[in-house]
């Protein structure tokens, strides 16, 4: 995995850079402030600026040699451009990983250890993550909501680091999903969030700094899905 630029400075939504390959309707940048996706989180939208006018963002494509840029129209760019990042997309991305966290932290501990299966978040600002829970009693679930908005208005510090791939499976409760790790970097180390006081788990995503920069969550549904899948569909109140 390259380590995304949009990671290290998840504050920069605007960013001057240079194109360093090129064919028409898409571009690799020298550093691009944009999220391509990945673990159920939907990619950055925005636009790229150059001298002769602007196109937006389509879409990327991760290959070996970096992340492509699909651009809207068959242009075909060279030099100097600016990237614009969308930024209430990208906010709304932020709180939905962060509150899932905090919704996988609270499964994880009260629920012996659960496991996710799948996440998915949604631009309407509602998302699902989906936990290995054959017995589970569903208003037992519901009733997570208070202490998930407790945890948001606690305000508590959101950070990351990076630790080695054997040590990243070696601690217990790291890897939070059966399905997918996230992939290490070129040096072998594996990217972990931490909800201090809350959280830590191994994630490739973007969130907030702190759990009170979101709004109150409300847990929508709970859902059966099959034998040993239990889905909660989560919704940012007001949206």
């Amino acid at each position: 995995m390259t380590r995304y630029f949009c990671l290290d400075e998840p504050e920069v939504f605007d960013l001057e850079t240079a194109v360093v390959a090129a064919e028409p309707g898409r571009v690799r940048l020298d550093r691009s402030p944009f999220y391509p996706g990945g673990g159920g989180q939907l990619a950055d939208r925005g636009t790229l600026h150059w001298s002769g006018g602007e196109v937006p963002i389509a879409g990327f494509e991760i290959l070996g040699d970096g992340i492509w840029h699909l651009l809207a129209a068959p242009v075909m760019l060279s030099g100097a451009v600016a990237a614009q990042v969308d930024r209430p997309f990208r906010q709304l991305m932020r709180e939905l990983h962060t509150d899932l966290h905090i919704v996988n932290a609270l499964v994880y501990q009260r629920f012996d250890g659960a496991l996710v299966t799948g996440v998915q978040m949604n631009e309407d600002g509602t998302a699902r993550i989906d936990f290995d829970l054959a017995e589970a009693d569903n208003e037992r679930l519901r009733s997570l909501e208070g202490a998930i908005n407790d945890v948001i208005r606690q305000d508590l510090p959101v950070g990351e680091t990076y630790v080695g791939e054997d040590e990243a499976f070696d601690e217990p409760g790291l890897i939070r999903s059966r399905s997918v790790t996230p992939p290490p970097t070129a040096d072998g180390k594996i990217r972990v969030v931490e909800i201090v006081g809350l959280d830590r788990q191994a994630c490739g995503g973007t969130h907030l700094a702190s759990t009170g920069a979101s709004r109150p969550l409300r847990i929508l549904k709970i859902d059966n899905k099959g034998r040993h899948n239990r889905r909660l569909r989560i919704g940012l109140d007001g949206v």
